[in-house]
């Protein structure tokens, strides 16, 4: 469903070339604004890369993509500033620590000190907190993490939630900047079938709300856009199943392009 901050994602012969080799090569991708986009593929196939590099948090090797009205690789920082991550090991990690309200409040602080006007920043504190607030309780509706359910409500630590509850409050942390593309890692990754049902709803009413979604995933929904990053072929030079493979040729990617 087509939103008001809802962004259309495309892409041709998308590729991204890190030290080890290709990390994914000829992607391309029509998805409208609103739309619900899975990148399926084997572990090791580059999924993760893609999705940062959609982000505008890599520099792709060779094709062109769009993010609503900005080109990459050209408007990196542009494509960052609408954009979200969530549940993306070594960059969205949750300290396990900390609670889901420490968590919150620091979101929504830094949310607020980047994004707000200087008019906004010289509100009254209560008024800024109050705004705070409803960041943080829209984010949490939209995420679907119920506080009243867990252990201690928000001083619930996070090492003591279940694998669905931290994913969601991944997704409530990315939201409460509004994003108009969120991008979610490892959606199915160690989850039941129904946890990963579960999970496709949230994605679902989320790209429905107005927040284009792309989500890697191993195996996609019916309904989504699908967008493969299995090896077509010998010649597309890909890595081979590894998951260790895939988490040295993103961390070795993160530093050639930058960390955003």
């Amino acid at each position: 469903m087509d939103g008001p901050n809802a962004v259309a994602v495309s892409a041709e012969r998308f590729g991204l070339k890190g030290p080890r080799g290709w990390a994914f090569r000829g992607v391309d991708i029509d998805a409208e604004p609103g739309a619900l986009v899975a990148v399926e593929g084997p572990s090791g196939s580059g999924r993760t890369c893609l999705l940062l590099a959609l982000t505008g948090r890599m520099r792709p090797t060779e094709g062109a993509a769009s993010v609503g009205p900005f080109r990459l690789p050209k408007q990196l920082s542009a494509v960052r500033r609408i954009s979200a991550l969530a549940h993306v090991p070594g960059v969205t990690d949750l300290d396990p620590a900390l609670t889901v309200e420490e968590h919150l409040r620091e979101r929504a602080l830094l949310q607020r000190r980047f994004d707000g006007s200087l008019r906004t920043l010289l509100r009254p504190r209560a008024e800024r907190a109050a705004a705070s607030r409803l960041r943080i309780d829209t984010a949490l509706a939209a995420a679907g993490l119920d506080r009243e359910a867990l252990p201690k409500g928000t001083r619930t630590a996070v090492r003591d939630l279940e694998r669905i509850e931290a994913l969601r409050l991944s997704v409530a942390l990315a939201l409460i900047g509004r994003p108009r593309l969120l991008g979610v890692d490892d959606t199915d990754l160690k989850l039941s079938d129904a946890e990963r049902t579960q999970v496709w709803d949230l994605l679902r009413s989320v790209a429905e709300s107005g927040t284009t979604v792309v989500a890697v995933c191993s195996e996609a929904p019916k309904d989504a856009v699908v967008v493969s990053t299995a090896p077509r072929d010998e010649a597309d030079e890909q890595i081979p199943e590894n998951p260790e493979t895939d988490k040295k040729e993103t961390a070795d990617a993160l530093a050639e392009a930058g960390r955003a």
